[in-house]
């Protein structure tokens, strides 16, 4: 269950990993899109599912350690109905502008924006998703206002960045980095806190002009609590040998993202953290959705 629509970001990982993942099982992987709800359908799928192992979630940054900051209501609890599996990949958003605006740094962007307040447009994928609340703690972190554009996934949000209907966006590596390559939307920056293999030139938001600013974005297998200790293991022990696969490396190494791996208790850990790092983002901007 992938909780974003084809050619998201989180869909990418999921569509990466789901034929070395079924090499791994001996037993076909299907990949479910269930977008909608900032992040919260798909994931309230796998919650409610059968716990056997059977039907399991991808769970981006977002959907696990964001948008239950931003939701007054969730239809689950994260800590109580869900089973972290494995952590996939680790990545960087890229902070690109419309090849037809005139912004070729960060410090052109800020600028603009603080003396044309309002004018400019921020596109993400969803309420909720990482693009979102990176582009809302860039706008705390310079005092400027930019209008969010969410989008039902990654693909129409980037394709009316290229028309220039809308003017900036943070999104995750892996699905915008080919446009970024190719020219068709203009790449400014990285928002992890050392530059990406990918992207070497590029220097991070921090580096040009936000001292402190850092988004990185990661996601990871989930599935209903209640799945047997055997079974998480055995799927755990699949995802570290699939993202090993020289496939999926190659896949990934050349966007930029990175493969991760560890145990169940590791990605819980890592859940937990970033949960209270963006519950403090997301009080101080105020980005909530009804």
């Amino acid at each position: 269950m992938v909780p974003q629509a084809a050619g998201s970001a989180t869909d990418n990982v999921a569509r990466t990993l789901a034929p070395e993942l079924s090499k791994q099982l001996g037993q076909n992987v299907v990949v479910d899109n269930r977008p909608g709800g900032a992040l919260t359908i798909g994931i309230d799928v796998v919650a409610k599912s059968t716990p056997d192992g059977y039907t399991i979630g991808q769970g981006p940054v977002g959907a696990l350690a964001i948008t239950r900051h931003m939701v007054a209501k969730l239809p689950y609890d994260i800590e109580r109905d869900l089973q972290p599996v494995a952590l996939v990949t680790t990545g960087y958003m890229l902070l690109a502008v419309s090849p037809k605006t005139p912004f070729h740094s960060v410090k052109e962007l800020i600028d603009y924006a603080k003396t044309n307040p309002g004018k400019l447009s921020n596109a993400s994928s969803s309420n909720g998703s990482p693009g979102h609340v990176s582009g809302e703690l860039f706008k705390y972190m310079t005092g400027t206002e930019i209008v969010h554009v969410p989008y039902n996934g990654g693909a129409p949000a980037i394709a009316d960045l290229i028309a220039g209907h809308v003017h900036v966006m943070f999104e995750s590596l892996n699905s915008i980095a080919p446009y970024a390559q190719s020219g068709r939307v203009r790449a400014l920056a990285v928002s992890g806190a050392r530059r990406s293999p990918a992207f070497p030139d590029l220097p991070t938001i921090a580096e040009a002009g936000v001292p402190g600013y850092e988004a990185p974005t990661w996601s990871g297998v989930i599935g209903a609590v209640g799945i047997p200790r055997p079974i998480v293991l055995r799927l755990n022990a699949a995802i570290n040998k699939a993202i090993a696969a020289p496939t999926y490396r190659a896949r990934f190494g050349k966007l930029g993202d990175e493969p991760a791996g560890g145990t169940p208790e590791e990605f819980g850990d890592l859940i937990r953290r970033e949960s209270a790092k963006w519950a403090e983002v997301v009080k101080r901007s105020g980005a909530t959705i009804d």
